[in-house]
């Protein structure tokens, strides 16, 4: 007798004109059936055999366990990407693969499915992925600090971490909920299987592998612990630290070392659950989400400096730093959120672009190609597409720009299934695999393919009724489209090609030596592998290049001892760390962003040299980072090599945060009386570190300042009043440590020997006073004054664009002091690389330094004087000439893209709104009561 049952299949939409089953046999009886409509098949047919079911869940009626058996003939089968089978049959049994093969064995309880013209692949897989989660709380990017109840330490209940952006604890498979709308959507775009995290804070905590499957949670999970994942963002965490983009860089550093502390900690210690949850993680695939190519490259350091290679989400525009990205060895998951064009409807709305945005629109789609190019292994997610049938025009896009469709497949199933050590389960069709596949009327990546069906663990969803008709043939692949040129930096005045060093000869020049020799006219300068090789009248050039100084003069490259410049954030919320009184262990070296334009716009005002110092919002902030001006290279290029380590200190109101509001009455120090207490504090605790044995728990905080106390880190101290000064140099000699520098010290010409008798040098400002109410004695003659009395002193810009005139600032001493020119401009040269232990590389022009020059139209301490050359390390970096020629190349280059815009408008492509988002510079303050031209908001 042949039985008949009700199948318990998924339908995502009504049935429509069917695929055909071919007859079928069911029971003993071997009854041939006719033909019937595949979702008449499906829905009603199946044999029923009752095998004991391996559940833990009971019944609650009679039990009806049931084997469905699916045979799918006549189908051209997409194995892999690497074997496709045409005319071949797929069996599943019980949701999974049993057979896979040209001549397969039907069995004879199969209900066969005809699918003839029809295609089979595997399920998609997506790596990364939220489906399921509950929506975690906004990330909290605070705008205005001032206005902000502060939060040190977790408010969250248990024995969890201190800071509540390590939630390493989180498991994503606990709180994961089978959201079948969710899961709808998802099966529409071809996906089968995704891995979910809540992704929030910078220890995530686990993912869960889950299939798409409408069923018991417990039912569709694979894999519980499949990865853990992590991020520089800090999330919905509400506390104050880390603040800054370099404080979440900290903080995932000392969580490393905590975590292996924690791991042989001495009896006693306690339970910290965040940490014991975060080494159950590390043997899990490690994934890192970052949002910008810099980003992938800080993740892929911090791996590096621990041992751990992670799996890195891009954001989308690494494709322009290929090499880079390559030298990871990581394998990525880049998104195909491609950027829409702008809606360009006025002039006034094109001048608000910039040929970044302009480029990145361009050449955005050929990211997954440059990444097949380079043989860069990758997955590819839907994550950040505004919606999913989106992601399939961007999929399609990107094989146009360039991507196989063998990679693009491979990227969707056995790539990710590979990194979750899941191939075993899906990514393939293969026996013993589960049935998740789905069923397309032509090529998946052929634009007029219809999905018609998704087969997840052996249940059908319809995902669009078949008509019958296979996909309509397209057109074979265009070439491809004619695209812009990359350029480095990503910025309209980067080079197509990195310049590299050069043997130049600069001729008949008045050089300003910076040394002993003085200022010499109508001399030579020969510059051989990055090195001044010969100063002197009438050196043969041979094969250099000879630049003629005629009537020019050449100094030194300008060093900047206090900048701002190239450290990626909003203002003041990215240059400080406010979110305790020491925060030592942050590093301004972990957040270099060498496409910041005011690099290029200080080279064109002959700075070749500048320290990237921590603001002062606290009274011990962050270690500074050196670097040269090498437009064009990445941040560990711009590094100055073998720099001696510094760490930036605060003197006045920022530090006490009594100015900041009502708000703010919480963090010690809220007095200048406080402030001694902590430098006192701090190193108090750094001696008592450094007499700890082998075993201690490391403290990048304490390391940082015990380095100080070991001789082997240098301070440099914002200050403006005299008897703050004079309290920090007396805690200093009570710690047995010279402070270096005193940096703006706009009352230093009151305390000078004071001053000269600890041994500190001066970096300040020319004629900035008034700004604030601690600053009402500054004078012009300060600089002078200080000098007079043997102080090393230096003039600083705290400023982007007062850096690009150091040169005039210098001369002011002149005006106001009497300053003798020659020693004017050391103050902008030799004397700030006397102050940061360089001056025995730069800052004076002398045989065997390196090649930092400048060449000007006129005297550099004239208010005429204009740079025509910028030389770093015998590169040509600015060249006016050059200049002219590359501003006419924006010009030409915004043009055609702005037309490309509007004529993708045309076409009905969705566009996007233009939202003008000013850069806004950076400046060591931290104080909203501050003088406009010292406000960091503006």
């Amino acid at each position: 007798m042949t039985s008949f049952l009700f199948l318990n299949t998924r339908t995502e939409k009504p049935a429509g004109s069917p695929l055909t089953a071919s007859p079928i046999r069911t029971g003993m009886a071997g009854t041939l059936l006719k033909r019937y409509a595949l979702p008449l098949c499906l829905s009603f047919l199946s044999a029923i055999h009752y095998a004991q079911a391996q559940t833990t869940f009971p019944v609650n009626g009679v039990a009806s366990p049931r084997e469905g058996c699916y045979a799918f003939t006549h189908a051209t089968i997409v194995k892999d990407a690497q074997n496709t089978l045409p005319d071949a049959t797929l069996v599943i049994r019980e949701g999974k693969i049993t057979q896979v093969a040209a001549a397969a064995t039907i069995p004879a309880d199969a209900v066969v499915v005809d699918c003839q013209g029809k295609y089979i692949y595997p399920s998609l897989i997506d790596i990364y992925s939220n489906y399921g989660q509950d929506a975690a709380p906004p990330a909290r990017r605070v705008t205005n600090v001032f206005a902000q109840l502060p939060q040190f330490l977790s408010n969250k209940k248990g024995a969890y971490n201190w800071n509540q952006a390590i939630q390493s604890e989180v498991n994503a498979a606990a709180l994961f909920q089978v959201n079948n709308s969710q899961a709808a959507t998802l099966r529409s775009a071809g996906f089968g299987t995704v891995l979910t995290q809540r992704p929030d804070g910078i220890a995530r905590g686990s993912a869960a592998l889950v299939t798409l499957a409408n069923d018991r949670e417990h039912k569709v999970m694979l894999r519980e612990k499949a990865a853990a994942a992590y991020s520089l963002d800090k999330g919905s965490s509400l506390q104050n630290y880390p603040y800054s983009f370099m404080g979440s860089v900290a903080l995932l550093r000392q969580t490393y070392l905590d975590a292996k502390w924690y791991a042989s900690r001495p009896p006693g210690e306690g339970v910290n659950l965040s940490l014991q949850a975060w080494n159950q993680l590390q043997q899990l695939p490690q994934i890192f989400a970052t949002d910008d190519k810099w980003n992938v490259l800080r993740a892929d350091k911090i791996g590096d400096e621990f041992g751990v290679q992670y799996i890195i989400k891009g954001g989308g525009n690494e494709y322009q730093r290929i090499p880079e990205m390559a030298a990871t060895k990581a394998t990525f998951i880049l998104p195909l959120n491609f950027p829409a064009a702008f809606d360009l409807n006025s002039v006034a709305d094109a001048r608000l672009l910039t040929l970044t945005d302009l480029k990145h629109w361009e050449l955005a789609p050929t990211q997954p190609g440059a990444f097949e190019k380079a043989r860069i292994p990758f997955c590819l997610t839907a994550d950040g597409s505004s919606n999913l049938p989106q992601f399939q025009a961007n999929l399609r896009k990107a094989i146009a720009y360039g991507l196989s469709e063998q990679k693009a497949l491979e990227a969707l199933t056995k790539t990710p299934a590979t990194l979750l050590q899941a191939y075993d389960q899906v990514g393939s069709l293969e026996p013993g695999k589960l049935a998740n596949f789905l069923i397309t009327s032509g090529p998946l990546f052929q634009e007029n393919t219809r999905l018609l069906q998704n087969w997840i663990q052996g249940n059908r969803y319809i995902i669009q009724p078949d008509n019958g008709q296979p996909a309509t043939p397209t057109t074979p692949t265009p070439p491809l489209p004619v695209l812009g040129k990359l350029y480095y930096p990503f910025t309209g005045y980067g080079w197509e090609t990195v310049p590299t060093p050069q043997d130049i000869l600069i001729a008949h020049a008045t050089v300003w030596t910076s040394e002993a020799a003085g200022k010499l006219e109508d001399t030579d300068v020969l510059v051989r592998n990055g090195k001044i090789v010969q100063v002197g009248k009438n050196i043969p050039a041979g094969n250099a290049i000879v630049i003629d100084g005629t009537g020019k003069h050449l100094t030194p490259g300008i060093i900047d001892e206090h900048s701002h410049i190239a450290i990626p954030g909003d203002g003041m919320y990215d240059v400080n760390e406010p979110g305790k009184s020491v925060t030592a262990e942050v590093r301004v070296g972990d957040v270099v962003n060498p496409e910041d334009i005011s690099i290029y716009r200080q080279l064109a005002g002959g700075v070749t040299t500048a320290q990237l110092l921590h603001g002062s919002a606290n009274a011990i902030g962050g270690q500074s980072q050196l670097i040269k001006l090498r437009w064009g290279a990445n941040a560990e290029g711009l590094k100055f090599a073998n720099q001696a380590p510094f760490l930036k200190m605060a003197l006045g109101e920022g530090t006490k945060q009594s100015s900041w509001g009502e708000l703010h009455r919480n963090r010690f120090p809220q007095s200048r009386m406080g402030g001694e207490q902590v430098y006192a504090d701090a190193f108090t605790r750094a001696r008592a570190y450094m007499q700890q044995g082998p075993d201690k728990r490391r403290d990048l905080q304490l390391e940082a300042l015990a380095e100080v106390l070991q001789h082997k880190r240098f301070i440099t101290c914002h200050s403006f009043s005299q008897n703050e000064m004079l309290m920090l140099m007396k805690v200093a000699d009570r710690f047995g440590f010279t402070l270096n520098t005193f940096t703006h010290v706009l009352e230093g010409y009151k305390i000078a020997g004071k001053m000269k008798q600890h041994g500190v040098g001066a970096s300040t400002f020319s004629d900035w006073w008034t700004f604030s109410y601690e600053t009402q004695d500054a004078i012009p003659y300060n600089a002078r004054l200080m000098q007079q009395n043997g102080i090393t002193v230096a003039i600083n810009s705290d400023d982007p664009e007062q850096g690009r005139r150091l040169n005039q600032e210098a001369a002011k001493s002149i005006k106001y002091g009497n300053m003798p020119e020659e020693e004017a401009l050391k103050m902008v040269t030799l004397y700030p690389a006397k102050l940061l232990h360089i001056d025995q590389l730069v800052g004076s022009i002398r045989t065997g330094k390196d090649a930092d020059l400048v060449l000007w139209s006129d005297h550099p301490l004239s208010i005429y004087a204009k740079v025509e050359k910028t030389i770093v390390d015998g590169t040509l970096l600015f060249d006016r000439n050059n200049d002219l020629l590359v501003q006419q190349r924006i010009a030409a280059e915004r043009n055609r893209l702005i037309q490309k815009m509007i004529a993708e408008k045309r076409t009905g492509a969705p566009v996007r709104a233009v939202v003008y988002n000013p850069p806004t510079p950076h400046q060591c303050e931290f104080q909203p009561e501050q003088h406009a031209h010292e406000t960091l908001s503006h």
